[in-house]
């Protein structure tokens, strides 16, 4: 699972600044939860006086989603897929939504994001923290099994080749993400902010009617921001070569982010993508993918689809920033900041 950082600026959980009417003392009333899920610290602050029953409700769907989808738990939807022996395989309506995500971003990105590549994210160490460096010769053979296109996915059945494992660890931080921010709303909460490992996603304005304030981690420095992004009811997830990492006995430095076309880590210019958007799922699924890219395709997609805004930043100390999110971005950081339009 990808482990994506993104800071917190205090004023992101906290009431800042002054309002014309004092606000309302229950609505503005804070409530917090914290709990270790998906091998992450995950932090979610809501408001409201129904705040808190709310957050005991995510709490739990965040357990249960975690026990449907961790591909190291054999008792999983994704171990028994894994396990099925070529067979189709009965699963949750969360784990058959997320595996259709999967493959739908999968057709998107032209296979930027596959959800098969596990077997050789696993053979790197990178989910059992034995680290090595492949031989050519166990990447060729590995890939073998790797193509997100015959994953076969009917209602609630799920099929892949005899010798293939799917891996959901790019899309179901985001995909939880939605589910909390779902749960809450159901609840009456109009004002709420999650960190799930630092995917950020946040529900309405802060009580005050101010925006959510995010910060980005500079690739170049990541004890420091290099951004902030001002945001409303919006997902923002980064993904970047500075989160999992081993340095090799060859000096060279290898990252967790897999690129499925020569089974290496995806080196294509990008040091780190983060996505804004409505969407937590899409958000997690597209930083990923674009980051695999490079900055030329990212741009094709984002160009293509208009449904979300992205910050890149190149492994020359570029920082781009798509028009949509540019006005809403503070650049604290030594890059010059460039504007991408659509045009």
């Amino acid at each position: 699972m990808k482990n994506i950082v993104a800071a917190i600026l205090c004023g992101a959980f906290l009431l800042t600044g002054c309002s014309a009417e004092k606000p309302d003392k229950v609505a503005s009333e804070a409530h917090s939860r914290d709990i270790f899920a998906m091998d992450t610290f995950m932090t979610m602050k809501a408001y409201g006086e129904n705040a808190e029953g709310a957050l005991s409700e995510a709490a739990v769907k965040i357990t249960d989603l975690e026990k449907l989808l961790a591909v190291t738990d054999p008792e999983s939807d994704i171990s028994r897929i894994n396990s099925g022996s070529g067979s189709a395989v009965q699963v949750s309506e969360d784990t058959a939504a997320i595996i259709e995500a999967g493959l739908k971003y999968g057709e998107m990105t032209g296979g930027a994001l596959d959800i098969t590549v596990y077997p050789v994210l696993r053979e790197w160490g990178f989910t059992t923290g034995e680290y090595k460096i492949p031989t050519n010769e166990e990447i060729t053979s590995l890939l073998k099994s790797v193509d997100y296109t015959k994953v076969q996915l009917t209602d609630d059945r799920v099929e892949i080749p005899q010798g293939s494992m799917v891996d959901t660890g790019s899309l179901a931080k985001g995909y939880t993400s939605d589910r909390v921010i779902e749960i809450l709303r159901e609840n009456g909460v109009t004002s709420a902010i999650v960190s799930l490992g630092g995917n950020v996603q946040s529900l309405g304005l802060k009580p005050d009617g101010s925006q959510w304030k995010v910060g980005i981690k500079d690739p170049f420095q990541p004890d420091s921001e290099m951004c902030i992004v001002s945001v409303g009811e919006k997902a923002v997830i980064t993904s970047g070569n500075y989160e999992r990492f081993f340095e090799g006995e060859d000096g060279r430095v290898y990252w967790h982010i897999i690129d499925p076309s020569d089974g290496a880590p995806a080196d294509n210019g990008l040091v780190s993508v983060t996505v804004i958007g409505d969407s937590g799922l899409m958000c997690d699924a597209l930083s990923t993918a674009l980051f695999v890219c490079g900055t030329d395709k990212a741009q094709q997609i984002w160009r293509s689809e208009q449904s979300f805004d992205m910050v890149l930043v190149t492994d020359d100390h570029r920082l781009l920033v798509t028009e949509g999110i540019a006005d809403s971005i503070t650049n604290i950081s030594s890059m010059d900041m460039e504007v991408l339009s659509l045009d």
